[in-house]
């Protein structure tokens, strides 16, 4: 597949990494040529110097050649903007869009079909954001993904002692909770994966991992470990976009509590924030 990379920093560097590693044809754009060149040197792709949207750097780069075209660079309006531009100019079939802006995300017309052509907007924020929501929701599990709109949960997490199914063959499980239905898609021992039948053995410090309704999440994630209290207090420290995102998101469910260094930040977050309790200090 021929990916067309806009930015060379973090998120640019990671992925293009990952795709020459499955063998794509990347092209990466930034205007930066000390981390063009560093990425030269150490990947097999192809690195052009210049502003990520500007049509005809689009179109020395390949733009109109490729399938997908990754805008990651630290703008937002430049993502967006390169992205209409591969649209209009290039018809470049998928376009993918990091936006880190609320007030973007939030004016839903401009991502409508005809506004801005985007394929798919990525928020890093408030994936993090939605991730330790579900940590803090599942107390014990180590990773939470929703699928068919939030009715089904993916959830990851480590089997303990004390848990009911310690010792006893995957297939008892529908014997333990008959009420609830539940399939094991994978189970990490060891740092190695085993391919779970009714006859593989729970041993503690297996990572599982289950699919079940959300209803059913905690019991079953009661049956590979022991219970865990419910979360009522959560400290965050720091206020940065995360920081006031994940308070945001908590505060109406939990007793939050924030910790920021600056005086001026933390006056702006008691400000907005309506039940987190906002401290000045070192988290």
């Amino acid at each position: 597949m021929r990916v067309l990379i806009l930015g060379a920093g973090q998120v640019g560097s990671t992925v293009a990494e990952t795709l020459v590693g499955e063998e794509n044809d990347v092209t990466i754009i930034d205007s930066d040529p000390a981390a063009l060149h560093a990425l030269e040197d150490r990947l097999d792709l192809r690195a052009i110097q210049g502003h990520a949207a500007n049509p005809q750097v689009l179109e020395a780069a390949g733009a109109r050649q490729a399938d997908m075209l990754l805008a990651v660079t630290s703008n937002d309006e430049t993502n967006m903007v390169a992205c209409q531009v591969a649209y209009a100019l290039f018809h470049t079939p998928t376009r993918i869009a990091r936006v880190r802006q609320q007030a973007y995300l939030e004016a839903e017309e401009l991502f409508e079909r005809q506004a801005f052509h985007i394929d798919v907007l990525i928020n890093p924020e408030q994936l993090v954001t939605e991730y330790v929501q579900q940590l803090i929701k599942y107390p014990g599990s180590l990773q939470v993904l929703d699928f068919a709109d939030g009715r089904v949960k993916l959830v990851a997490m480590r089997a303990f002692q004390g848990g009911p199914m310690i010792g006893s063959k995957l297939a008892a499980i529908h014997e333990h909770i008959p009420q609830q239905d539940t399939r094991v898609a994978a189970i990490y021992r060891d740092g190695k994966s085993i391919s779970p039948v009714g006859d593989t053995v729970i041993q503690p410090n297996d990572e599982v991992f289950f699919l079940a309704a959300t209803p059913d999440i905690r019991k079953v994630m009661s049956e590979f470990a022991p219970s865990q209290k419910s979360v009522k207090r959560v400290v965050i420290a720091g206020g940065g976009n995360i920081g006031m995102r994940l308070a945001t998101a908590l505060e109406g469910d939990y007793n939050v509590k924030l910790i920021e260094r600056s005086v001026t930040r933390a006056q702006y977050l008691a400000e907005e924030l309506k039940r987190t309790m906002v401290y000045v200090g070192n988290g």
